[in-house]
């Protein structure tokens, strides 16, 4: 499907400003010196929102895409009554991303996980002969494993063995998706490192992560629902982080917003948060370190493997680097918050009694920090607060597949390795995989 024509754009590297031109699965640019980001820069300044009909395209104008793909849905942005009533809030707006049919939100994996799929994937050239490639800690794998099969995409998808039950799909996958996983015991670190080992054969290409303009820039529509819809940015921002693209694509819209001119000229104070043992970026800010700080790899397992919101378990987030979240927090007078795994339990069920939907554990540790943040007078209550629910409508979604009589099919991995596997073992199997597959 091909919706529009191809999004006109270049990419820009924030540390130095070079402009260029994006010539192909471009992540960096090879002339800067310093470790950046590179941002899109759009040839639409002022961004024309499309029909519903459209899906997440609708805000296509602002995505690096070449095409468009089947089975989008857009995040939704509504303006709530139980959970501002119950924090004492005048204009809060929850921009969710997840399954709930009562606000038209119908997004299948029930996680923003597919704004950044169905926007990467678009961007992929058409003649690509390679396979993708992406490690997860669970649902951006399975949002992934949506778009590409509903699309004929060939995947690798690596997870840690501990995170498989995140990989649950209404039917059986296409056989272009294929998935691997790092052993028990392991982390995110520990899958993202299997699929570094596999990338060494010719046959694969990394998606790229938090560098991959096409995925901070799906990720960026949240902002874009939600500034669309209330019709000015917001002044308060909340998610939680575990490598804080979110929160950096957030941050990367608000300047497109400025420069659009109708929305305002105000920068949102992005309140990012973590879930408490894990909180390497909030260790980091406390102390105003733009480096991380030393984390010790066992620690960092144990820590990963305590917290309910294990996608937020990520040990090497972009944070330090030139148009990180160091530099979106600094530059919005931002803030990095902690919730327990008691506090974020607490936080979801008064989400759901007051909000009438389920919400995954990471959304209920922004919840919770947006509770803890009131209590302690950081937010002004007349002031516009969006609070980014990442992910939420799976109990609802799942029950309505059993009210139909379906039943969950889960991806299986081909291969389960090792943490001390070696590249060669890795290649050899992964090649084998994908034996006679043909490219898109």
């Amino acid at each position: 499907m091909n919706t529009f024509e191809p999004t006109q754009y270049e990419l820009e590297c924030v540390a130095t400003g070079r402009r260029f031109p994006d010539t192909g699965w471009m992540l960096e640019d090879r002339m800067c010196g310093t470790p950046s980001l590179v941002r899109a820069i759009y040839a639409k300044k002022q961004l024309e929102v499309k029909s519903d009909e459209h899906g997440l395209y609708k805000f296509h104008e602002w995505l690096p895409i070449h095409r468009t793909l089947e089975g989008s849905a857009a995040p939704v942005t509504y303006k709530s009554k139980g959970l501002a009533k119950k924090l004492g809030l005048k204009n809060l707006y929850i921009t969710f991303s997840g399954w709930n049919p009562k606000h038209k939100a119908r997004m299948t994996t029930c996680s923003f996980k597919e704004t950044e799929a169905y926007s990467v994937c678009a961007r992929i050239p058409v003649d690509e002969n390679r396979i993708l490639i992406v490690a997860s800690a669970g649902n951006t794998a399975r949002a992934f494993a949506k778009v590409c099969s509903d699309n004929s995409i060939p995947l690798l998808l690596s997870v840690p063995a501990d995170n498989l039950d995140a990989l649950w799909f209404e039917k059986p996958l296409n056989d272009c998706v294929k998935l691997i996983a790092s052993e028990k015991g392991s982390d995110y670190f520990d899958a993202i490192h299997l699929s570094n080992l596999a990338l060494k054969s010719k046959r694969f290409f990394a998606e790229g992560g938090a560098k991959n303009v096409a995925r901070r820039d799906g990720m960026a529509t949240t902002m874009l629902s939600a500034v669309t819809t209330i019709g000015e940015i917001p002044d308060y921002y909340f998610q939680a982080v575990g490598s804080g693209t979110g929160a950096i694509a957030a941050w990367e819209a608000n300047l497109r917003f400025i420069e659009d001119g109708r929305f305002g000229n105000k920068k949102c104070r992005l309140f990012v948060s973590q879930n408490a043992p894990f909180v390497p970026m909030y260790d980091a800010w406390r102390v105003s370190s733009r480096q991380m700080l030393d984390y010790d790899e066992g620690h960092a397992r144990r820590d990963a493997e305590i917290i309910d919101a294990k996608v937020l378990s990520n040990r090497r987030p972009p944070y330090g680097l030139a148009g990180g979240l160091f530099d979106a927090l600094k530059d919005t007078d931002g803030d990095v918050l902690v919730a327990t795994n008691a506090q974020a339990r607490k936080a979801g069920a008064l989400f759901a009694e007051l909000e009438g939907c389920d919400i995954h554990p990471a959304a209920a540790v922004a919840t919770a920090s947006l509770i803890k943040a009131i209590a302690d007078d950081r937010v002004e209550k007349d002031k516009i607060v969006m609070l980014n629910i990442t992910g939420g409508g799976e109990q609802l979604y799942k029950t309505s597949l059993a009210v139909a009589g379906k039943e969950l099919w889960y991806l299986k991995p081909s291969h389960i390795f090792p943490v001390d596997t070696t590249a060669e073992e890795v290649i050899e199997k992964v090649e084998n995989i994908f034996a006679g597959t043909p490219a898109m």
